[in-house]
């Protein structure tokens, strides 16, 4: 096969594949159409208005739920930045202060033995 001809075979099994996925499009689309039209039939139009204000007074509980959360990590993030200064420094005096007891308990030992 040379690479001519592998190009024609090439082309011609996308333009089958093309051809295939058009032709099954049509009836799944009209298969579709058929079913939600189904459904509307099954459910109340005023369920679905009821369903749908609800959904949005949730989406509206969950954006306002999500700006607080926004704006407290932002606040935290702002404390942690003032007093992380602190931390450390106190961190670093309570290693020192804990060095220097052990010393000192190391010492009384050493007195009373």
């Amino acid at each position: 096969m040379t690479s001519l001809d592998f190009g024609v075979y090439a082309l011609t099994a996308y333009h089958n594949k093309k051809v295939m996925e058009e032709l099954e499009k049509g009836p799944i689309k009209s298969a579709s159409e058929e079913i939600s039209s189904e459904a509307r039939t099954l459910i109340d139009s005023r369920d679905l208005d009821s369903l749908k204000q609800l959904q949005l007074l949730i989406l509206g509980r969950l954006q306002d739920s999500n700006a607080v959360l926004s704006h407290f990590n932002d606040y935290s993030e702002h404390c942690f930045g003032d007093v992380s200064a602190d931390f450390s420094r106190n961190t670093r005096l309570l290693r020192t202060m804990k060095s220097d007891l052990d010393y000192i308990f190391q010492k009384l030992r050493h007195v009373f033995v």
